[in-house]
């Protein structure tokens, strides 16, 4: 059952790519979506760690909070699909909907490896099957994009590579059989070499963090958010990051195991606040929302790492913003992708009064923005505010301070863009796109947005468990 989990996707890649119905092919992507969340809650049913291939795949603690994610994020995004390729039915699909399947197989892949050479294919493969996502328009910016994801996010994983060489060989300076099986890097992790893991973990943690957009690695994120569509950036907002998050997560557990968790918790909270400011400066004064959106997505990337850096209970609390960042993100991307429809563009010079013109998506963005930046009763209030409140407990109170200030300013920043964009009236010279808010384009973004609702007052028990589960798991291996 482990390994349909990426098969079954895959499979109906192929079924998409050899279909000659363009009718029935972007059906195929919500039908395979839901096929593949049946299963992993089928596989997670099942409790404890479930593996295949000699533990190469396994579904730890970790994994059933990042597996089923991704799944929900999918198959909600993909409900948009149809309605969404019947509005651009000037451009062929054939290629993006197989790309979407084989991007879920990868990203499950990725998040169910144990044997990190084999989660490095996965993520990279996970790039390979984003590429034509991101060249849907074949236009000049979004061609630019593309271009500049390949070959920034080569150099990521290209690093990430070496890391994991660097690993390994940690292995053999530590007189230990090398392996890249975590199980075995977990238990032999007090015999790994100091300078060789140090090493390792600096070079994954920078390879890793390319593909998470960490700043100052973040340079694709701009123009791959803002050109891409915005299922695509919802995917890669909320899963692609997910991905790389859960690698960085992996190599951590080894230092933690090894008795360095201090030196790479330290780089994580200093690379976790560095990120944090670089998206507030670069929010001031954004006219193009949906690069808003990117440089939103680099600050929570940060806010990530730097709850993992303080540890204890912030640890918890950055699995939980985990979970909030890829639905609120979601919602977010669906919402602003109504919108450029309604406008044909993307700057606040030609959007205003998207309250009035589209006002189902102008509502959600705005939500979305009160719970992308904390604000009660969404969930990433609770979990940044568990964030905070562990660093203070802990007396990190420069680092809380210091979090608490980028909150406002990223805030501040954001508001500007988005109240821009839903407020005032729409420009008298505006040409009718003829779009209009329906089921098909607000439904997924609502339900998103309402699970976020759900999360900021209330936790269920099971996955308050599993989270508090994770968090120890992540930090000690067990």
């Amino acid at each position: 059952m482990v390994v349909a989990l990426f098969v079954i996707p895959l499979l109906f890649a192929a079924v998409a790519f050899l279909s000659p119905s363009a009718r029935l092919r972007p059906l195929l992507v919500p039908i395979a979506g839901g096929l593949h969340l049946a299963l992993v809650v089928a596989t997670l049913w099942r409790g404890g760690d479930i593996s295949a291939f000699d533990g190469w795949i396994v579904i730890d603690k970790l994994g059933r909070i990042a597996l089923p994610l991704i799944s929900v994020l999918f198959f909600l995004c993909s409900l948009y699909l149809p309605t969404y390729l019947r509005l651009r039915a000037e451009r062929p699909h054939r290629v993006f909907c197989s790309s979407l399947l084989a991007f879920l197989a990868m990203m499950s892949l990725s998040i169910s490896s144990h044997q990190l050479g084999l989660m490095w294919v996965a993520i990279e493969a996970t790039t390979l099957a984003s590429v034509p996502l991101l060249f849907f328009n074949e236009n000049s910016r979004s061609l630019e994009a593309t271009w500049k994801y390949l070959l920034v996010g080569g150099v990521g994983i290209a690093l990430a590579l070496l890391g994991t060489f660097f690993l390994a060989y940690a292995g053999v300076q530590g007189g230990v059989k090398a392996s890249l099986l975590l199980e075995d890097l977990l238990r032999d992790a007090p015999l790994l070499s100091r300078t060789w893991l140090h090493t390792a973990f600096i070079v994954l943690f920078v390879g890793y963090g390319t593909k998470m957009g960490l700043a100052p690695m973040h340079t694709w994120k701009p123009d791959a958010y803002g050109e891409a569509p915005g299922i695509v950036g919802a995917l890669l907002a909320g899963g692609l990051t997910t991905c790389a998050f859960v690698a960085v997560l992996r190599c951590y557990q080894v230092c933690a195991a090894a008795g360095d968790g201090d030196f790479a918790r330290e780089l994580m909270v200093t690379m976790g606040l560095l990120s944090m400011t670089v998206a507030g400066v670069f929010m001031a004064r954004q006219r193009d929302y949906k690069r808003m959106l990117a440089y939103s997505s680099v600050e929570h990337m940060g806010i990530l790492v730097l709850g993992i850096g303080l540890g204890g209970l912030a640890a918890y609390g950055a699995l939980l913003h985990l979970i909030n960042n890829a639905l609120t993100k979601g919602a977010l991307f669906i919402a602003a992708a109504n919108i450029h429809r309604a406008y044909r563009s993307k700057t606040t010079d030609m959007v205003s009064g998207a309250l009035r013109r589209v006002p189902a998506s102008g509502i959600l963005l705005l939500a979305g923005f009160f719970a992308a930046t904390g604000s009660p009763p969404f969930g990433p209030f609770l979990s940044e505010f568990t964030i905070a409140r562990s660093a203070v407990a802990d007396s990190h109170f420069v680092v809380a301070g210091m979090f608490l200030v980028l909150l406002f300013v990223v805030f501040v920043g954001m508001g500007s863009t988005v109240l821009a964009v839903v407020q005032g009236t729409p420009p008298e010279d505006l040409e009718d796109t003829g779009f209009r808010d329906g089921l098909g384009t607000v439904g997924p973004a609502l339900a998103l947005l309402l699970a976020v609702l759900v999360l900021g007052v209330w936790v269920p028990s099971g996955l308050d468990a599993a989270l508090r589960d994770a968090a120890v798991f992540v930090e000690t291996g067990r």
